[in-house]
């Protein structure tokens, strides 16, 4: 037998093989490997996939933009804040019914637009499924929260004392200016409110139109104010400020108080948004869009919440 047969031939059954594998400390190490690298990569993916929600937000309110510019044209006007009569106090006695509830035919939702009696108030059974409807183009991707809610009479404290009605959720709300929604605002919508763009002294790329409220901050809708509903956070998370607000605040937003776009001791009836980077995303009156960070120069945003100001800006904001 040749030397080359030989080491070709097989070893006998009971001579065992042996085959060297990984050491406790190389697997460790190993591990140790993986975990740096999702530590690497996971703010990355964050950071991919908020980009494609914030665009995503981008484009909505782009749209609603492009319907508020098609709604002015029509009627020399942008639609009203909200609608409602009042009593000999001021005080609303609806309908209610709110302006992103008026740009449906804008916004290719003629059906649900022509289903709406716009003279009965939202919480009337006579408009018991159109105001459950859910609109897509209303909701930021950055927000989970796309369940119907009940708009509710509540006592100063907060505490709920009864169901008016449920309504479909909206993330955006319109701008009512600096102080709390209502009766008559220095922002483009308010209560019966008739603003067109020549009535926009302050210039309509320095005003805000609306913005971004997530469900965290406050629940808002695209249906309207439900008159005698009070606003207030609904869970513990720490952000909204405890406090009770009225129903105008369903649809409309201000910049008062003291702290910028997005910061979570706002109030319920201001503008907050789930993107990174702290801040939430406006439409401007000439239908642009711009992210407005949280730490942004508090006068400068009060000063894009007005129409007609008189305030200087600073193009960098």
């Amino acid at each position: 037998m040749s030397v080359q047969d030989s080491e070709n031939q097989k070893s006998p059954f009971w001579v065992k093989s042996y085959h060297r594998g990984f050491t406790l400390i190389e697997l460790l190490v190993v591990i140790s490997i993986i975990a740096v690298l999702i530590g690497l990569l996971l703010p990355a993916v964050q950071s991919a996939r908020d980009a494609a929600r914030k665009t995503q937000c981008f484009n909505n309110l782009k749209q609603i933009g492009l319907a508020l510019h098609n709604y002015e044209s029509t009627h020399y006007v942008f639609p009203p804040g909200y609608i409602s009569n009042f009593d000999m106090n001021l005080n609303d006695t609806g309908p209610g019914w709110g302006w992103s509830s008026m740009l449906l035919p804008q916004m290719e939702q003629n059906s649900l637009f022509n289903s709406i009696n716009f003279q009965i108030p939202i919480e009337s059974g006579v408009n018991l499924t159109s105001r459950l409807v859910l609109i897509n183009n209303f909701f930021c991707p950055s927000d989970t929260v796309k369940n119907l809610w009940w708009s509710m009479k509540r006592e100063p404290s907060g505490v709920p004392v009864q169901q008016i009605c449920q309504v479909a959720p909206s993330n955006y709300v319109g701008m009512y200016g600096t102080t709390d929604p209502g009766i008559d605002g220095d922002g483009i919508f308010f209560r019966n409110s008739n603003i067109g763009l020549k009535m926009i002294t302050d210039g309509t790329s320095n005003t805000i139109a609306a913005g971004e409220r997530s469900h965290r901050m406050g629940e808002s809708t695209w249906v309207g104010s439900v008159t005698n509903s009070v606003l207030y956070p609904i869970d513990n998370d720490g952000v909204g400020y405890p406090r009770t607000e009225t129903a105008p605040g369903m649809i409309l937003g201000h910049a008062g108080g003291r702290y910028g776009p997005g910061h979570p001791s706002g109030e319920v009836n201001q503008f907050h948004s789930l993107h990174l980077g702290g801040g939430v995303i406006f439409l401007f009156a000439d239908a642009h869009c711009a992210f407005l960070k949280t730490t942004m120069n508090n006068k400068t945003y009060k000063a894009l919440a007005t129409r007609a100001g008189g305030e200087i800006i600073s193009g960098d904001y």
